[in-house]
């Protein structure tokens, strides 16, 4: 586009052709020689200063100038490309997740899946273990809320032995190191007849968890060494029952109780009574539940 400001000067406008290329039109009223300062300033004769002034008027209309096209050119604009109008549109952020939310809507599932495979395998290690391998050959992370629901199932169908199963390939594969965990698996030793083990277990738990074991870890323990006539065993868990500050429940006061008396300490089992044991119990009088002083 070529404007001519007299008949010997001729002024080119790059931004009229580029503004007419892209589509866009507009009218204003603007003096030449504030549009086009440097050409209209460079063939009018004019004093330093004031040259100066125009030319400083003429680079702020040509920014806003720019600014308008700019803020045109953020719109969506139907433009032509190889014969075809596209619609340019502003596309959206998209979210990226640096973590994996646990999902455990389909850990019911799962678990029944872990039981259904194991129930009908033979009572073999290898077998057992190349199973629950198998389960989890394609996870991304280990299922533990699954498997801690596969031992719930287990543990109400009393299928002790594939609890004893699950739980040592679990503690084998670093997983499930839990109060929980253990509390099952010594339940299984006892249904299972297995002190031996339940010992070598409740070694390790003492060793490694000295300070945090609960009232109901050292009470399965217990209830485990007195099911199987063992009170000396009973004995030394209560020491180190005590040695920990925990305090005992009024079953395992009982049972510690009537650990002292077959050995003969019966000293120690009136003591054990009078910290421990409760000065109320409750018995039924003429149809009403009445608490009643065990002293008196």
């Amino acid at each position: 586009m070529v404007m001519t400001l007299s008949p010997m000067v001729q002024v080119s406008c790059d931004i009229c052709s580029v503004a007419q290329k892209q589509g866009l039109y507009f009218k204003v009223d603007i003096p030449l020689w504030i549009l086009f300062p440097k050409d209209y300033v460079s063939c009018v004769p004019k004093s330093s200063e004031l040259a100066f002034l125009q030319r400083r008027q003429g680079l702020r209309a040509i920014a806003a100038i720019k600014h308008h096209h700019r803020g045109q050119s953020d719109q969506p604009l139907m433009i032509s490309n190889a014969g075809e109008k596209k619609l340019m549109q502003k596309r959206g952020k998209k979210e990226h997740h640096l973590w994996r939310k646990r999902d455990s809507a389909s850990s019911g599932q799962k678990a029944l899946n872990l039981v259904h495979t194991i129930s009908g395998l033979p009572n073999e290690k290898e077998a057992v273990y190349g199973a629950l391998d198998k389960w989890i050959a394609w996870e991304t992370e280990y299922p533990l809320i699954a498997a801690a629901k596969a031992l719930r199932i287990l543990r109400k169908r009393n299928q002790w032995k594939r609890i004893i199963q699950v739980v040592k390939w679990m503690l084998s594969k670093g997983q499930g190191a839990t109060m929980a965990t253990y509390d099952c698996l010594l339940l299984a030793f006892d249904m299972e007849r297995r002190v031996d083990e339940a010992e070598i277990l409740w070694n390790i738990i003492l060793h490694s968890h000295n300070r945090s074991i609960s009232k109901r870890l050292f009470s399965r323990m217990i209830s485990l060494c007195d099911h199987h006539n063992v009170p000396d065993k009973v004995i030394e868990v209560f020491a180190d029952m005590e040695e920990l500050g925990v305090k005992p429940d009024e079953d395992t006061v009982r049972r510690v109780a009537r650990a002292f008396e077959v050995v003969g300490q019966v000293d120690k089992q009136r003591l054990v009574m009078k910290k421990y044991g409760s000065k109320w119990k409750y018995i039924h009088f003429k149809g009403e539940r009445v608490r009643v002083n065990e002293i008196s």
